[in-house]
């Protein structure tokens, strides 16, 4: 837990470092801490070194999970979410990056009715054009911003992509500048871009929140980092 801590530590300063070659304030630039596959005990660790939000992918570990972490954790859904799952997204996240459809905000509108609340939501790009990958078509996001600002249970809060996986940080630079610039069109707020590696670029092209996990936590497989 020591190394976590280390990590963590480590992980803020580069934050600070991009931050300051952009001529921007670390404090402009949360920073979620991935725990998917992370026990309770690990984010207890990582929370008591002082970080607070946390980000999940999976609605059934979250479930589980969220439970039993300190209510000090702040939560954000950051992997894909489907329309049934929409009732406990909105039970447990304060913030879901990735809504990829107005039909699925629809539904995470109705699941807020329900609860009496105000959900905040981004939406998922899938700037590269990824057949892997999940996200609204560049072209497609000023309509769906449109009908989703007409629901009125749900906030807007901004776009949220991820670059395709390269070894070089540098390749997803014009995919953070391409989702900035539709950002700022939109006259959003944030943006949600940036990974274990290549999160300082996504600062640098403006990233408001980064999505750290492996540079936190360690090696748990493959692309665990989102």
């Amino acid at each position: 837990m020591v190394a976590i801590a280390g990590n963590l530590d480590a992980v803020q300063q580069h934050i600070a470092a991009a931050a300051a070659r952009a001529g921007r304030e670390a404090g402009d630039v949360t920073l979620i801490a991935v725990s998917k596959t992370v026990a309770p005990e690990g984010v207890e660790a990582v929370l008591a070194a002082g970080q607070t939000v946390f980000g999940e992918s999976k609605i059934q570990e979250a479930k589980a999970k969220i439970p039993a972490v300190s209510s000090r954790a702040r939560w954000h859904l950051i992997g894909h979410l489907q329309s049934n799952k929409a009732r406990d997204a909105v039970a447990l996240f304060e913030l879901i990056h990735s809504v990829d459809s107005v039909a699925l905000a629809g539904e995470i509108n109705k699941w807020a009715e329900r609860a009496g609340k105000t959900q905040s939501i981004m939406l998922e790009v899938n700037v590269a054009g990824e057949a892997s990958k999940f996200g609204l078509k560049p072209d497609a996001v000023e309509a769906a911003v449109r009908d989703i600002n007409a629901l009125p249970r749900l906030d807007v809060q901004g776009l949220m992509t991820i670059a395709p996986y390269s070894d070089d940080p540098e390749r997803a630079r014009p995919f953070f500048r391409q989702l900035r610039a539709l950002r700022d069109r939109l006259d959003l707020r944030h943006l949600s871009m940036g990974m274990t590696g290549d999160f300082e670029v996504a600062i640098e092209e403006g990233a408001t929140f980064v999505r750290v996990g492996t540079g936190i936590f360690g090696e748990r497989g493959k692309h665990h980092d989102q």
